[in-house]
């Protein structure tokens, strides 16, 4: 199985990093700096993922993949 696609993206507004996972709703994280972001991302992916098996919730398979791949394939 391959892994959900990850965002990364600087925030003015936030002033930092967002790392996202768009297969799993509302799975982001803050950082100051890009890694930082994707370090606490992984965090977040495991709490999210934990919380939807301790609640029965179904886990989406990674589907999510950014147009540039999808132009790339077809």
């Amino acid at each position: 199985m391959k892994d959900y696609h990850i965002n990364i993206f600087y925030s003015d507004e936030d002033e930092g990093y967002i790392a996202d996972i768009p297969d799993l709703s509302g799975c982001s994280a803050f950082g100051e700096t890009p890694i930082e972001a994707l370090q606490e991302l992984s965090l977040a992916k495991q709490a999210w993922l934990d919380t939807a098996q301790a609640e029965g919730k179904p886990v989406p398979l990674p589907t999510y993949r950014p147009i540039i791949y999808q132009l790339k394939s077809a």
